[in-house]
């Protein structure tokens, strides 16, 4: 369900006289996690999308085999209501580039990238010469990482140039600012000049360039400009970025100035990709044991070891057992930071990551750790947006969502 609610994480089911007292604990996943939404993201045709479908486990029979949705008869049904969401939504930017939007998986809770569909259709459309611009969710550590070793196996494709995304109130932040907090204003830090609490922060963006430099493709840093940055903070970035190998690092004000603030971008992106020396590295191969990949996974946070629960030692050994370990993994974790807490910032090491339990989208084609303490199903904040939206009767006209 496309809701935030944190009492839908668990509930009872079969409570009712003609389940026979068949009573279970079970819970929602928030659409976004589900795994017909990965599904959707990941498949590559109409008939490849029938059989991910069909392919979903939704339980295990009691000698402990997987029961799939095509064993209970539901695999054609669902193709049927997908069979129009596999078709991406063509849109256009305000300037009139061609835009495809297509499937939305979370890169904290799922793989966190738009769809295969929508990436081959786009490059047929642009040509040979052409380029497409392809979105990975949050960090090298999710949405790049998931990319690489989920997407990019499936699909077949591989990029040319990654393009990372900083700026300066972010490294701000990961160098030690104080705490932001939505609805209150910005501290002095993030709009008065502080090049060494830039540089501090800049340790962040290192690790992002070489977790992603590590695939083999080159990256671009594009810093984007907010009217309080200095250039010496600007310089500071730069220079951060290019000692920790980056191909190039752009400043830029497209949202100032629409498609003329991106243009050195764009320039610096043609070369990077004109200039590839290396083929598409993978983080992990598929023949090693479900654990040795969650550990290379967590290497690449900064973690020294991993921490597995009493469930998540009894689920790997259960997909292990069905023949699941041949999958990639797609781990559920925070957004913000490397670790699994959200409060370390900047570039931590030396931590234990734990991993509370083990999930499956066989359909979907990974295994699915959840580190610490994130959920599937997220919770409304301490302000939900809904006290802000209303409507005009007079005019029919939506107050608050824009």
């Amino acid at each position: 369900m496309d809701v935030n609610d944190r009492f839908l994480r668990k509930i009872t089911v079969g409570q009712g006289p003609e389940e026979k007292g068949m009573v279970r604990e079970t819970g929602f996943d928030i659409s976004v996690a589900s795994e017909i939404m990965a599904v959707l993201a990941l498949t590559t045709s109409l008939a490849d999308m029938r059989e991910r479908l069909g392919k979903m486990v939704i339980g295990n029979s009691k000698a402990g085999d997987p029961v799939t949705a095509d064993d209970l008869g539901v695999g054609g049904a669902l193709t049927v209501l997908m069979k129009d969401a596999i078709n991406p939504t063509l849109m256009q930017t305000l300037e009139g580039t061609p835009v495809l939007l297509h499937a939305g998986p979370f890169a904290n809770i799922a793989h966190g990238n738009s769809s295969i569909v929508a990436d081959k259709i786009a490059l047929k459309l642009v040509g040979p010469g052409g380029f497409v611009v392809t979105e990975a969710g949050f960090g090298s550590d999710i949405g790049t990482e998931k990319f690489m070793n989920i997407k990019c196996r499936y699909s077949g494709l591989t990029p040319q140039c990654a393009v990372i995304v900083a700026t300066i109130r972010a490294l701000k932040m990961h160098g030690g600012g104080p705490e932001v907090v939505a609805g209150k204003p910005l501290d002095r830090a993030y709009t008065t000049e502080n090049v060494s609490l830039v540089e501090a922060g800049c340790v962040n963006l290192a690790r992002h360039i070489s977790n992603t430099k590590a695939y083999g493709v080159n990256v671009v840093v594009a810093v984007n400009m907010f009217a309080t940055d200095s250039e010496a903070e600007l310089n500071a970035v730069r220079n951060a970025a290019l000692t920790a190998g980056a191909y190039d690092a752009v400043v830029c004000t497209h949202h100032a100035h629409g498609g003329k603030g991106a243009v050195e971008l764009g320039i610096a992106v043609q070369k990077a990709c004109g200039n590839v020396t290396q083929p598409l590295k993978f983080l992990y191969s598929l023949d090693i044991s479900i654990k040795e990949k969650i550990e290379a996974i967590a290497r690449s946070y900064g973690a020294s070891g991993v921490e597995y629960s009493e469930q998540a030692e009894k689920q790997i050994e259960m997909y292990s057992r069905q023949g699941f370990s041949g999958l990639p993994i797609c781990m559920a974790k925070t957004q913000y930071s490397f670790s699994h807490q959200a409060s370390e910032k900047g570039a931590p090491t030396g931590f234990v990551l734990p991993i509370r339990d083990v999930k499956a989208s066989i359909g979907a084609g990974f295994i699915y750790p959840l580190v610490g303490a994130m959920s599937t199903m997220p919770g409304l904040p301490t302000r939900p947006c809904f006290y802000d939206i209303d409507l005009d009767t007079a005019t029919s006209k939506v107050i608050g969502l824009s």
